[in-house]
Parts: C-alpha cells; structure tokens; sequence
C-alpha cells in the first residue's frame, strides 16, 4: 500500500501541470498525451471520464463519479483488514488477560499458602504478555488504516479538481466536446483535420 500511494502521488504531481496548461491552450491532444502517460489511478478516471465529453460537463461529471465507485475498491483495498486488526486486537490481548489472571487465580487457590507463588506470577506475567502483543499488533495497524484513508481521500479530492479543469475547459470552449480522440485524428485525411485544426481554433 505504501508503495502503491507513493507512486501515485508523485505521478499525479506531474499530471497536474501538464493538464492545466494544455487544457488552457485549448490543446485537447496535449492534456489526452499527459493522460496516457500519467500511470497515476486520477489519469485512469479522468480518460473514462472524457470519453463522455461530447455529453458536456455534466456528463463528464456523472462519468467521474461512475469511474470514482469503481476505483474505489483498488483504493481501499487492503484497508478493512487493517481495520479489523486495530478493532480487534485489543480485545484478543484482553481475552488473553483474563485466561491468564484466571490461571493465576486457579494456582493460587489450589496450592499451599507460598508454595505455589511461581506459578501465580507466571500466569499474571502471562496475562501482562498478552495484553501487550494486543496492543503491539493494534497500534500499527489502525496507524496504517488512517494512513490509506486519508491517502484514498486525498486522490479522490485530487480526481476532482482535475475533473473541474476538464469541465471548465468544456465550458470556456463548447466546441471542445466535439475534437476527436488523437488516434482518430490520425486516421482522417489532411482535408479533414485541417478543418477540424481551423474549427478548434480559439482564434478562428
């Protein structure tokens, strides 16, 4: 999980500039280029969410939140075990406690005033001993689990901004939602994409 949050954060930085300037040239090819080869989880969600821009933003909106739900589980994957654990693992410690003060108690009873003390401090040592490793095993792992939630938050927060980008864009140039996909471009004849050049052109 840590390596999985660090990559992405130093991608998504990257992103962020590479997006907002292409988006403010009109230059639909450059911020779909910056997507592609940003691996962070925000460029997967914003190129499913720009395959609906000919809907306008508010299609564009309605898709991010679609591709938000699914990549959510990738998000916190690994989290409702940690959860778990810090949940949990005090009350095992304390089960152990218990066990291990009732054997004390069953040593002292049954033994001889002083002759079975050994046994009496080693079922309360145990007892110490399994309170502790409850302890050690929670701290760590509910650290861990606000630790991916707030990371899990932070992309989802970041995914949005980028999304307000991209329906500004839509809506500063409403002719964007009609510029085909670079492959496409390709494909058409020299004819074609310049008129299309000259159609998307702010100053045209």
């Amino acid at each position: 999980r840590f390596i999985f949050f660090r990559k992405n954060k130093n991608a998504g930085k990257d992103l962020d500039d590479a997006l907002q300037s292409a988006l403010k040239a009109n230059d639909y090819p450059a911020a779909r280029r910056a997507l592609d080869a940003s691996p962070s989880l925000e460029a997967s969600i914003l190129r499913e969410a720009l395959a609906w821009k000919k809907g306008g933003p508010a299609a564009v909106n309605d898709a991010l939140d679609s591709a938000l739900g699914r990549a959510k589980a990738d998000l916190d994957r690994g989290a409702n075990l940690l959860g778990t654990l810090g949940n949990n693992a005090p009350f095992i410690g304390l089960f152990g406690t218990v066990i291990g003060v009732i054997e004390a108690f069953s040593h002292l009873g049954s033994s001889a005033a002083g002759a079975g003390m050994a046994k009496v401090m080693g079922g309360i040592a145990e007892a110490l001993i399994a309170t502790g490793v409850g302890i050690f095993v929670a701290i760590p792992a509910v650290v861990a689990y606000n630790v991916i939630q707030k990371r899990a938050g932070e992309i989802e927060t970041h995914a949005l901004s980028l999304a307000k980008l991209v329906t500004a864009w839509l809506h500063t140039y409403p002719d964007a939602r009609e510029v085909e996909e670079p492959a496409k471009r390709k494909e058409t004849s020299g004819g074609k994409a310049q008129q299309l050049a000259v159609a998307n052109d702010p100053a045209e």
